[in-house]
């Protein structure tokens, strides 16, 4: 006799969000490393009035987060600390930037898209594609 797995369309979903926020996470932190490089990135956090060693627990959680996103190691915990830190980035850089993302300094309507799709990852959990699911569905 054998076992067949039926996947539903949650497990799907959790999948393409999980991979998708990860990846994003990923380039995130990478223009932070190779764009704007780790001393201008400290410098920018030490302009808005941040500890400047906070960019790199930001850019570290963004790499370790992302990963864990994409292989859904516990990913729905690390998409909550994500979601925090995307909060974190509206109310010291782009909530005074208005709305729209494509204002001067731009607004906070593209990170609050990702904080719900994070809640969203974390609601649906890691999906049966994981490496290790945690286990917070009800």
């Amino acid at each position: 006799m054998s076992s067949t797995t039926i996947y539903t369309r949650a497990d799907y979903a959790a999948l393409l969000l999980r991979v998708s926020l990860g990846i994003l996470f990923l380039v995130h932190a990478g223009i932070k490393i190779f764009v704007f490089t780790l001393p201008g990135t400290v410098g920018f956090f030490e302009s808005i009035g941040l500890p400047g060693f906070l960019a790199y627990a930001v850019i570290l959680l963004e790499v370790v987060g992302g990963i864990a996103l994409i292989v859904g190691y516990y990913g729905n915990y690390f998409a909550i600390l994500l979601a925090l830190d995307l909060a974190g980035a509206i109310a010291t850089v782009h909530g005074k930037a208005g709305f729209s993302f494509t204002n001067p300094k731009g607004g906070w309507e593209y990170l609050a898209l990702w904080i719900v799709a994070l809640i969203a990852v974390f609601l649906l959990g890691d999906g049966a594609f994981a490496l290790k699911r945690s286990n917070n569905r009800n």
